[in-house]
């Protein structure tokens, strides 16, 4: 770099040291972490907030108090994420494997600390990166087309071998569900409707979103429920002392945070490669070049909450880059930030590299310092978010669960968001108990809308040349490896294929086999996907035979095979070898529901999805707002018989927060309701 770019560096620092610029900045920062908290909200919402009011700013505070907020909303998304399972975004899902099991032990304020340092540390590393790095990734963002984002999109689902644990069949067969559920809607290159049931809400696919809360948040709270507990199940820790200990962890794992913030930012310069993709792919890179990690990870480990949450924002600094020097936004939050360029009358591309170099390293030095200011804010408020494990569960459940239901709500503010949130909820309360994995499901569900619209793209522009790119084929080589070492190693395991084949038994029948009934519905998919045009049923129809495969052949080795190697590669529960702790382990959050009975867990599940299903009912009778408090109240006191000086605060406090924020602040337009039909209807009729 030339004495120029320090000059303009050194430039734009001065003008952030301005008192009134830090003081949009702080505020972007505080609004930050508030949506990053609210499960399902993230930074868009925030935007559409504070765009209207950012106008009159001079272009410096303006772009601070947006990059403020874009920065640290990764920052609070872990707070929900480890306190109740419930991930504040797409991106914090992996958190959830290592974090909830640290805070269950009681180990909150540790796992937080970490999160928060990692957050801090990762950011600092990304906006440095984004300081070194525009001119040098230049040449390398313009050459990633859709040939090399389809070969990135493969490489992703590769993770699935890892992120599935003592169960690679079993994750690859959902996995494969997942990519089939990510063709939802209507085929964007045929117009065919796929699986829609007639209903426009499924036009425009599933809202992923949805799919998060559902499959990761409720049955979190779910078996939070059935335990009738507190979060923590294990002794209450110095908070202070757990503080320490994670900030001490983070620079403990130095080179793991180093090595996954740099992943992270030039993962986050491609643009279609969302935050959740680069977040499992940390998680499983972190898994396999960790020494001891396939023994500890998804039990509680503290390095796979560092791995993700440094990752975390440094990936928000990656994402900037191609938005200044390209024009190229690659995610909704970078949309809108390019469109703010635009509105203060610059163009992104060469300009903000020469003309308006001062505000480019505006934007770096904002990013910084917001990293900062929002970590050191998540410190002050920690002592209090730690003791919240510590709380009965009816005290925190029925809070959350308003404020899941409004995350859900907001993806595209229609009935069928909730229709959908407990389907998912009641599949992955399902996969949990059952022990399926369901990071892969979350994995094809991302992945397969982009891998079926690079490889259209691809093969129309470049025919089958597209498939000697250098790029291309060393991604979709060391995606094949990923896919076939777990099976290749679960065979040589225990001796040669004829040893293998002497332990075939007679039939054994278990209650959890009965899961494998739900392949009558990929295979009804299936059936229905052969009926339409050449161009439309080749990729589900692919997707869902494969599906289909890997689930029978899973099928297979539960129910023939005996303690042997194809035990693990089925993932079969009752057939795996006891405490075998040199094998691989179930890469999910295990159900810490089993010491109940089976009688009583599903009797408390049953009562749990009931109330979500009142909740609904309730919702549609008479409203959003006014099912809150009684939903509150009712369960607070129908559960654990609070006192009222206990409910009253709550159910009003929650309820003001709803209709302010919400109701107000984002204008979300609740849906229409009986009562509310029922009474213009009676106003119409007319007078005797």
């Amino acid at each position: 770099m030339d004495l120029t770019t320090f000059a303009a560096a050194g430039a734009a620092f001065q003008v952030m040291m301005d008192p009134a610029r830090l003081l949009y900045l702080s505020s972007g920062v505080v609004m930050g972490l508030v949506f990053g908290v609210l499960p399902g909200i993230g930074s868009t919402a925030g935007f559409a907030i504070i765009l209207p009011f950012i106008m009159g700013l001079d272009p410096y505070a303006a772009f601070a108090m947006l990059i403020g907020l874009a920065a640290v909303t990764a920052t609070g998304d872990p707070i929900p994420a480890i306190m109740f399972g419930v991930p504040g975004g797409a991106g914090s899902a992996a958190t959830v494997l290592d974090g909830v099991p640290m805070a269950r032990r009681g180990e909150a304020g540790r796992a937080l600390s970490a999160a928060y340092m990692s957050s801090l540390v990762g950011g600092l590393i990304g906006a440095f990166l984004l300081f070194l790095s525009i001119p040098v990734l230049r040449s390398f963002v313009l050459s990633i087309g859709a040939p090399q984002l389809l070969a990135f999109a493969a490489f992703g689902i590769s993770m699935v071998a890892i992120l599935s644990g003592n169960a690679p069949l079993r994750g690859l067969a959902a996995a494969c569900f997942g990519l089939m559920l990510s063709l939802v809607g209507s085929n964007p290159h045929t117009g065919v409707l796929r699986w829609t049931f007639d209903t426009l809400y499924l036009r425009d696919g599933i809202p992923l979103v949805v799919a998060v809360l559902g499959l990761f948040a409720l049955p979190e709270l779910c078996d939070l429920a059935i335990r009738r507990t507190s979060i923590s199940l294990g002794a209450r820790s110095s908070v202070k002392t757990g503080m320490l200990k994670g900030a001490a962890d983070v620079f403990r794992n130095w080179w793991l945070v180093l090595r996954c913030s740099s992943i992270g930012a030039v993962l986050g310069t491609i643009p279609g490669i969302s935050g959740a993709v680069v977040d499992w792919l940390i998680y499983g890179y972190a898994l396999n070049t960790e020494k001891g990690a396939r023994q500890t990870f998804g039990k509680g480990d503290v390095r796979g909450v560092v791995a993700v949450e440094s990752c975390n924002n440094s990936k928000e600094a990656g994402q900037l880059m191609p938005a200044i020097a390209f024009g190229v936004p690659g995610n909704a939050t970078m949309a809108l930030i390019v469109a703010t360029f635009l509105s203060f009358g610059m163009v992104p591309g060469p300009e903000m590299l020469t003309k308006h170099l001062d505000v480019t390293f505006t934007l770096v030095w904002s990013m910084a310092i917001a990293n900062i200011l929002g970590a050191g804010i998540c410190y002050l408020a920690s002592g209090y978010l730690a003791a919240l494990a510590m709380l009965r569960y009816t005290l925190i459940l029925p809070g959350i669960l308003c404020i899941i239901f409004i995350g859900a709500f907001e993806s595209s503010r229609q009935w069928g968001d909730l229709y959908l949130l407990f389907l998912f909820g009641l599949l992955g309360w399902i996969m949990k108990q059952l022990k399926w994995p369901r990071p892969p499901l979350i994995l094809g569900l991302v992945l397969g809308g982009m891998m079926e619209r690079y490889l259209f793209i691809s093969t129309q522009r470049y025919g089958v040349d597209w498939l000697f790119s250098p790029i291309v084929v060393i991604l979709f080589s060391i995606s094949g490896y990923m896919l076939i070492k777990p099976l290749v190693r679960a065979l040589r395991a225990d001796g040669d294929i004829r040893k293998q084949l002497g332990t075939i038994a007679s039939p054994r029948f278990k209650a959890a086999d009965l899961a494998y009934v739900a392949l009558i519905g990929e295979l009804y998919m299936v059936t229905e996907a052969i009926t339409w045009g050449p161009r439309s049923r080749v990729v589900p129809v692919t997707l869902g035979a494969v599906g289909l495969f890997f689930a029978v052949l899973s099928l297979v080795g539960q129910i023939f095979f005996s303690r042997m190697a194809l035990a693990s590669v089925s993932g079969s529960v009752h057939d795996a070898p006891p405490n075998d702790a040199a094998g691989p382990i179930h890469m999910d959050l295990a159900s810490d529901t089993e010491h109940l009975g089976q009688r009583t867990v599903l009797l408390r599940g049953a009562v749990f999805f009931s109330w979500i299903v009142g909740f609904m009912v309730s919702m549609a009778t008479i409203g959003f707002i006014p099912t809150v408090p009684l939903f509150i109240a009712g369960y607070m006191r129908i559960e654990n018989r609070e006192l009222w000086t206990l409910i009253l605060p709550q159910a009003v406090t929650i309820t003001g927060l709803v209709y302010v924020v919400f109701g107000r602040m984002l204008g979300i337009p609740w849906p229409d309701t009986l009562l509310g039909m029922l009474v213009p209807a009676m106003k119409a009729i007319p007078s005797v």
